[in-house]
């Protein structure tokens, strides 16, 4: 039995937040079914090049992106503009556990979506909205995007080089922060309701979870008062802790305690560092950071990388490569841990996908389907949850209310 077998999810996010935290109930064993605009679908379908190759190494339109974070879902097209997409919509809801969102406030309210509405109907239902800035505040009606809440949440402030101009992390960090948030909300939410029988409103905002995830950085602002910098690749709080450069590239170096410092010293051929005065000890070596990295600097452009690691490696001093992605799944720990996985999707055919890293015992996660086509399961989830038969479907495909699946195979 899977983890949240039984347990239905409709989700009505688009991008990359919403559709995160629903893909990680889905690899949970959820019941996932995705509502998407007839002909356009979720906004990340069209972000792309990147696409999947077809089976003929052709172009299929789908992109990348939007495979990321859409595993194991049904997607049903429905135009909820209209009253017919509403009614189905509410029907749906009247079936569903949880219910994610991440329309503007206010924005499923004026169809008869939103969690006032659906509660009266269904008071067991988990209801979670994701936006930018929250439900209230004076900000809450802006829209939200990844990069501008890293800049607004100070993330932005503490990455990047002193000497250069603020940077984003490479991946939209806040938007998957904030998708993790919102499943460990919804799966808390799930336990209380075995207890109170009710569901309940989860508000759930980027600029919120950015500040949060501020972690060390924000208790270092609120211990002393004194905004932290950029330090590039060097940490804060720890010294040596950084990327130095090597005769034939770059080392992450990650001394994590004293003893650990001694050991790298004696790799170096340095010894005698381990007991000055003024790198014996963690906090000597954040006052003396400039003279120590400076001299570690020398040492480390005298050997090539893999040379670094080997004997590091071998005292047990944490450092690795800054691996571009190909060297990552390359890499034999990834591969050991199987972090790409194959499933079949309906143009690409056996196409590669970035693995779930939760491993439970008892409730692994199976990869049973690949991120759907638009529309691809409307007739069948319409049938299985609301009974609606062939003539019904076809009358609101007809309609416009309902998009038919495109761009199937044949048997599919």
């Amino acid at each position: 039995m899977k983890a949240l077998s039984g347990v239905r999810v409709l989700d009505l996010s688009r991008v990359l937040a919403g559709p995160w935290s629903t893909q990680i109930l889905a690899d949970l064993g959820a019941e996932v079914v995705k509502i998407e605009r007839p002909n356009e679908g979720d906004d990340t379908r069209h972000w792309g090049p990147p696409n999947l190759l077809d089976e003929n190494g052709i172009d299929s339109g789908e992109s990348a992106y939007f495979q990321s974070a859409n595993r194991g879902k049904q997607s049903v097209a429905i135009d909820i503009s209209t009253a017919q997409g509403q009614a189905l919509v509410r029907a749906l809801a009247l079936k569903a556990d949880v219910l994610v969102e991440n329309y503007k406030v206010g924005g499923l309210a004026r169809y008869g979506l939103d969690y006032e509405s659906l509660k009266l109907l269904n008071p067991r239902l988990i209801y979670c909205s994701i936006t930018g800035f929250g439900q209230t505040g004076p900000y809450a009606q802006r829209p939200g995007y990844d990069a501008m809440i890293q800049a607004m949440g100070g993330l932005m402030s503490l990455t990047g080089d002193p000497e250069g101009e603020p940077a984003k992390v490479g991946v939209a960090l806040t938007d998957i922060s904030t998708g993790l948030y919102a499943a460990i909300g919804i799966l808390a939410a799930l336990y209380q309701r075995q207890h109170s029988g009710e569901g309940q409103y989860i508000d759930l905002a980027l600029l919120d979870v950015q500040v949060a995830t501020l972690a060390n950085q924000g208790m270092n602002y609120l211990a002393t008062g004194v905004a932290p910098e950029r330090r590039g690749n060097a940490h804060p709080s720890i010294v040596p802790y950084q990327v130095f450069a090597v005769s034939d590239g770059h080392l992450m170096l990650a001394v994590g305690n004293d003893e650990q410092f001694r050991r790298c010293c004696d790799v170096l051929g340095v010894p005698e560092w381990g007991s000055d005065d003024r790198f014996a000890t963690n906090s000597a070596r954040v006052a003396h950071r400039d003279a120590l990295v400076e001299e570690l600097q020398k040492i480390f452009l005298q050997r090539q990388l893999d040379e670094w690691l080997e004997c590091l490696e071998i005292a047990n001093v944490p450092c690795g490569p800054i691996n571009t992605l190909d060297r990552v799944f390359a890499n034999p720990q990834v591969k050991h841990r199987k972090m790409k996985v194959s499933m079949h999707h309906s143009i690409a055919g056996e196409q590669a996908f970035v693995a779930s890293p939760l491993r439970l015992s008892a409730s692994p996660v199976e990869y049973e389907s690949a991120p759907p086509l638009l529309g691809q399961h409307g007739r069948d989830v319409l049938s299985t949850w609301l009974g609606i038969g062939e003539e019904e479907f076809d009358a609101y495909s007809g309609a416009g209310v309902v998009g038919r699946p495109a761009g199937l195979v044949p048997g599919e």
